[in-house]
């Protein structure tokens, strides 16, 4: 193998090899000077060669980037790529579930197959989903990323593409160390590595041992000024904005469809929840209540002023979560008999990571009880407007019980918890060698097997909840309470007092709280085998032509336990959820072929490539299916090479798509009855149709229908649901000009689309509100049907938290992805004043992203390229110099501007929302510049320092368009400055 320049290797984010078509940073010679060189294998084939072409891209990462860097983790890498679109990272804590997930082209971390060494890596969820915090981020040897379909070769799940991660043999002791810490002096990471290898028996043998420890400190929302506080949009004062870009809000209760005729201005207003510490309840009557808090001043209670009373959750929740991992594991293989090898790979993982939230909000419906002395007769006045008990039992009919909605945050028994320990082992054993001096066989077999164990604290019993607020004057009292039911009292209830702050007697919090534990187990079993090699050439003076042929049996199975409460739907505080079990098995057949046609004739080169693989699936749905690609190169002269791919691929449901339990959830969503929702969308026929669907004339557009930012749903599996298609074209030139030595220059053209995409009916339930209510406006089409009957009668609220009904959503083939642009990759390397300039250059321009949610229905599509989270265009730009043992390098990120992604999604035609309807309807382009020194202090030792975010930049606050923390801390920098410092003993 050609060995590398070290200058070269530290150039950029992108490393040589099959991106260019050579090797990219060889200082003295190309792939085509090459005369002849160990077969290798690249990423996207299973076809040996003796160079680094590829007739699809492929992106290589470098070790050295991940120095360069301080990145603890591979993500904070790859995540920077512009290919790749953050899934789950460090910063996902609600939602969040510990894991590290790619996703690349935004097209889910689902679609995108994760592969170490070339061979599948071990999942841990229903989803079948790779954890990226069980690979070894110190032993990489280099990672690449093939973009496109490429399930003829590797099978289900590559759909986006594929990432190889590929593991470096150790030969001596290598013992390593980083520490990251903010300018802020928080937010602390940092790993202790050790590694050790050697060869044995005359090189017959080698074997690598490893162990690693890695910590990361928590950091909460409020040690940021942009997180601090929970924003959202509103009508706020002309000039005000202030802290954390929140604005003064206009006087209370001006509607923001008001807001510009009275002055204001939309804006970002202090928001939170309408459940607070406490507690509230509706009141009046039914088709016009109102809510009301308890107001210990007065000794009653007032009308509940939104945003004024709105509980700030924001310093209770996560910014950066806490990690520890420990992770160890050998590698290595021996050839015990000549050219007939065995090699084995075993890794185990345990990694504890934690997320947090505020303290559970409950509401329910409860017959309270109107001479309890925690109320005085002005509250008694407002609860006898409120129907007579209809809670079955003792209560039921009795005028003395009043039906409530009870809305209260239980901060006494503390912030929900919820601890994820994820332990997992993987185990390959395969034999390798040639049968021929042309053919060669591989066959092996790996077990991996994940087990999640997820304990939530700060749940709370619902029937409880109820218990404990239906009480009674203890018999020959008028001042002492009790719970009515009299088994829940030999339970230990105690009545609940949750009309103040710190009223709640302590007992009846103890009988409140659960703790909740749930396990999730997946395992999978992996057998391959292939013949592979070379048979002749067709006498134009190319290579021979090269085929792989194999089998393969993937047997996959997950189950999901939850926690007896969370099972029975008697929970609040995390999501209810029934368990899930299932497996499936696939036994398939490829074959693969490379033709090389021509080499230095009349024209430089020509080959041609083809794949297919047959999978026979155990589910009857999916059953029999067909994946295959076809692709060429063409050089007309030496240094311009054209390439182009066309590849069907397919995804196979995945356990949890199948599945999976019934579950409550709590999205992000926006109900267009209630006053969240653009005012360009409030229009007469939205009004009427709300009324038609269950919402009071009186509380249409107004705060009642929604009370906070999640709408609770419910969401399960579906047996019926079948497999995912793909259609993948890509085509591109590699130039390297003669005249320019070093100067490797490539662009290519993806365009990707992916058919029956396995989603949530109706594309999940805001998609399904915005469907409904903003287009179709039909409660007897499909896309409403959800919603019948689930409204609150007194509120118009959707959502058993809010009184109503859950709208029931479950998987299904429903939508269709697309996208298209173009990859521009360019690097250059020149001596400069005795030593080595290197610039790297990787940029994205996105021509086309669109998720329709339901394709069968004559209904919206989702065109958000361009949009927070997903811009048009996107680079990443490394200039490194080397002179001797120091290494400087500079780094520049780039995210192009934006905007809101209702501003290309309106829901009543094609109109664009006017510049006035959103509070911030773009932001500009997004810079973030990085330095990093390193220096050999020796053959031993080396050292690595630097800066990441040099200039401190905050991200954007978004508001309603805000993943969490009041933006998208997945995709924006959310810590601030950032410094690290490593070290590496080599022996």
């Amino acid at each position: 193998m050609q060995r590398f320049h070290k200058a070269s290797l530290l150039a950029g984010t992108i490393m040589a090899g099959a991106v260019f078509a050579t090797p990219a940073y060889a200082q003295t010679e190309s792939a085509e000077d090459t005369t002849e060189s160990t077969a290798i294998v690249v990423t996207g084939s299973r076809i040996q060669r003796t160079d680094l072409n590829s007739t699809s891209p492929v992106t290589v990462v470098s070790p050295e980037e991940f120095k360069l860097t301080g990145a603890v983790n591979v993500e904070q890498v790859l995540n920077t790529l512009p290919q790749v679109l953050p899934g789950v990272t460090g910063f996902s804590n609600n939602p969040g579930n510990g894991a590290v997930t790619l996703n690349l082209r935004n097209l889910g971390a689902t679609r995108t197959l994760v592969l170490v060494n070339g061979r599948r890596w071990m999942f841990y969820d229903t989803n079948q989903i790779v954890d990226l915090n069980t690979i070894p981020q110190f032993l990489l040897g280099g990672v690449e990323v093939s973009t496109g379909g490429a399930s003829a070769v590797y099978g289900s799940d590559a759909v986006a593409g594929v990432v190889n991660f590929k593991l470096r043999d150790i030969e001596g002791l290598e013992l390593g160390g980083s520490y990251s810490l903010t300018g802020r002096g928080d937010a602390a990471r940092y790993q202790f590595n050790a590694a050790i290898g050697s060869a044995f028996d005359d090189g017959r043998g080698a074997v690598t041992m490893f162990a690693n420890y890695t910590r990361r400190k928590p950091v909460f929302q409020d040690a940021r000024v942009f997180s601090e506080r929970a924003a959202g949009d509103g009508c706020i004062v002309p000039g005000s904005t202030g802290r954390g870009d929140i604005g003064t809000p206009f006087p209370s209760g001006i509607a923001v469809g008001t807001c510009i005729a009275r002055g204001g201005e939309l804006g970002f207003v202090p928001q939170g929840s309408a459940t607070t510490p406490t507690g509230t309840f509706n009141a009046g009557p039914t088709g016009a209540q109102s809510t009301y808090i308890f107001n210990p001043t007065g000794g009653g209670s007032r009308l509940f002023q939104d945003p004024g009373d709105l509980y700030n959750f924001a310093p209770d929740n996560y910014l950066q979560l806490p990690q520890e991992r420990y992770l160890i594991g050998a590698y290595g293989h021996y050839e015990f008999t000549n050219g007939i090898e065995a090699y084995s790979e075993l890794s185990f993982v345990r990694n504890d990571v934690a997320t947090e939230l505020a303290p559970t909000p409950a509401g329910i419906s409860a017959p309270l009880f109107v001479n309890s002395p925690f109320f005085n007769d002005q509250t008694r006045a407002l609860l006898n407007q409120n129907p007579v008990s209809t809670t079955a039992g003792a209560t039921l009919g009795n005028p003395l019980y009043r039906q409530t909605q009870v809305n209260f945050r239980f901060n006494d028994i503390g912030s929900r918890n919820s601890d994820f320990n994820r332990e997992a082992f993987r185990v390959l054993g395969g034999v390798r060698g040639g049968i021929t001096d042309n053919i060669n066989f591989d066959a092996y077999y790996s077990y991996s097997r994940t087990t999640n164990t997820n304990i939530q604290q700060g749940n709370i019993a619902a029937s409880r909840f109820r218990n404990a607020l239906t009480v009674e004057f203890v018999p020959g009292s008028t001042t002492q309470l009790r719970c009515v039911d009299a088994t829940a009292r030999a339970a230990g209830c105690v009545p609940l007092n949750v009309f103040g702050t710190g009223l709640a007697d302590p007992a009846a919090l103890r009988y409140l709280a659960i703790q909740a534990t749930n396990i999730t187990t997946s395992d999978m079993k992996n057998a391959v085998a292939t013949v592979s090699g070379t048979l002749f050439n067709l006498g134009f003076g190319a290579d021979d032509i090269g085929f792989a042929l194999g089998g393969e049996y993937r047997s996959m199975n997950s189950e999901f336990i939850p926690d007896t409460f969370l099972a029975s739907g008697d929970v609040l505080g995390f999501n209810a959820g029934l368990p899930t079990k299932g497996g499936y098995d696939v036994k398939e057949v490829f074959g693969e072929v490379r033709v090389p046609v021509i080499e230095e004739g009349f024209v430089h080169a020509l080959e041609f490539t083809g794949a297919f693989r047959y999978s026979d699936y155990s589910l009857d749905r999916v059953g029999g299916t067909w994946t295959y690609n076809v692709g060429g190169e063409f050089a007309p002269v030496r240094g311009v090479r054209f390439r182009g791919m066309y590849s069907r691929a397919v995804r196979a449901p995945n356990v949890q798509d199948l599945f999976g339990g019934a579950s409550t959830g709590f999205p992000a969503a926006t109900d267009p009855c209630s006053d969240r929702g653009p005012v360009a969308e409030r229009t007469d026929a939205l009004r009427a149709f709300c009324i038609q669907s269950g919402v009071p004339a009186a509380a249409v557009f107004t705060r009642a229908v929604q009370p906070n930012a999640q709408i609770q749903a419910d969401f399960g599996g579906n047996p019926d649901v079948g497999e995912e298609t793909s259609d993948t074209y890509t085509a591109g030139v590699v130039i390297q000009p003669a005249f320019i030595p070093r100067l490797n220059i490539a662009v290519d053209y993806f365009n990707i689309t992916v058919d029956d995409t396995i989603n949530t009916r109706l594309g999940g339930l805001a998609s399904a509100l915005t469907l409904c209510f903003n287009t179709v406006q039909n409660l007897q089409d499909p896309a409403c049907s959800i919603f019948a009957g689930k409204r609150n009668s007194g509120t118009g609220a959707l959502g058993l938290n809010s009184g109503g009904q859950n709208p029931a959503l479950v998987q299904d083939n429903v939508g269709k992805l697309e996208t298209a642009g173009i990859d521009i990759q360019v690097d250059y390397s020149l001596p400069v004043f005795k030593g080595d300039l290197s610039f790297m250059f990787l940029a994205t321009w996105l021509d086309k992203y669109r998720n329709t949610p339901v394709a069968l229905l004559p209904l919206r599509e989702n065109i958000v390229e361009g949009t927070y989270g997903l811009p048009d265009y996107r680079h990443n730009f490394r200039v490194t110099y080397e002179q001797g043992p120091l290494t400087a390098s500079v780094r520049w990120r780039y995210e192009g501007a934006t905007e809101d992604f209702r501003v290309q999604n309106t829901f009543s035609g094609n109109d664009r929302i006017p510049n006035n309807a959103l509070p911030l309807r773009s932001i500009g382009a997004w810079n973030y510049f990085d330095l990093a020194l390193g220096f050999d202090l020796n053959e031993r030792m080396s050292l690595n320092a630097g800066v990441n975010n040099l200039f401190d930049k905050d991200p954007p606050v978004l508001g309603a368009q805000a993943e969490q923390g009041n933006t998208l801390p997945s995709f924006f920098d959310v810590l601030g400055r950032d410094f690290f410092v490593g070290v590496n003993f080599t022996f």
